[in-house]
């Protein structure tokens, strides 16, 4: 008598990339990245680990799924662009930084993806990076031009705004809680294990710093970075070339 599918049995042919890479996000989120791999992902989908190198070419290819599953929630949740408004200099802030609030969300519902929208960038080349990927990276320029950016500083706001957004969630997640389930803050931060007098300004703003921030990431650092560069019209060493021997 053949052997009856259980619950979490599936055909091989009902897979798809998009089942595969929803199912490894949702094992990174309950039990972290080391527990991923394609016999665990497997069992998960019910299936042989080899029916999945039909969507992921191993290890690395299901880190590069997790990146592109995580851009293309963010892209589903914000939407496509519309046309610029009456006025596209402040549409253009806004959305940018409705943008970066989406990165944040997304990163304190996924923080286990976050490290690698930075190593997986490392190692994949702009072309080669997942569609989803490369649609968020196009928004962002979009942005940054309907934010009176002109086209010869673009490069260097995307790299100025995708580096502050990432890093401010990348500090934000950092652990500091050393004993989760100490109710004595000086124990549960680990203050003990923090010398007083050499490190006194750390010690004082471990609390703050195991704090989520209110509202997300604030608007004033992007509005900041994009002023700065729109600025400034040449970059430093086109402007040095111009300079007159003394």
């Amino acid at each position: 008598m053949p052997q009856q599918a259980g619950p979490g049995r599936r055909r091989r042919g009902r897979l798809s990339r998009e089942l595969v890479l929803a199912t490894a996000l949702a094992l990174v989120d309950r039990e972290g990245l080391s527990a991923l791999s394609m016999r665990r992902l497997a069992a998960e989908l019910g299936v042989e680990a080899m029916a999945l190198y039909r969507y992921a070419a191993g290890k690395d290819g299901l880190l590069d799924g997790l990146v592109e599953a995580f851009f293309a929630e963010l892209l589903d949740a914000l939407g496509p662009l519309g046309p610029a408004g009456a006025d596209p200099d402040a549409d253009g802030r806004a959305e940018l930084h409705r943008t970066a609030l989406g990165i944040h969300r997304l990163s304190l519902r996924h923080p286990q993806v976050v490290p690698l929208l930075a190593t997986r960038m490392l190692a994949v080349p702009l072309s080669r990076r997942p569609r989803a990927v490369l649609r968020a990276h196009e928004r962002v320029l979009v942005l940054l031009a309907r934010s009176g950016v002109a086209e010869d500083r673009a490069p260097l706001a995307y790299r100025a705004v995708t580096a502050w957004v990432l890093g401010y969630v990348l500090v934000e997640l950092t652990a500091v809680v050393d004993t989760p389930d100490e109710p004595e803050p000086a124990i549960r931060f680990g203050l003990h294990r923090m010398p007083a007098d050499e490190l006194p300004r750390l010690r004082a703003a471990a609390p703050a710093l195991a704090q989520r921030a209110r509202g997300g990431v604030a608007p004033d650092g992007i509005e900041e970075l994009a002023d700065a560069v729109a600025a400034h019209p040449a970059p430093y060493r086109r402007r040095r070339r111009l300079r007159r021997p003394h």
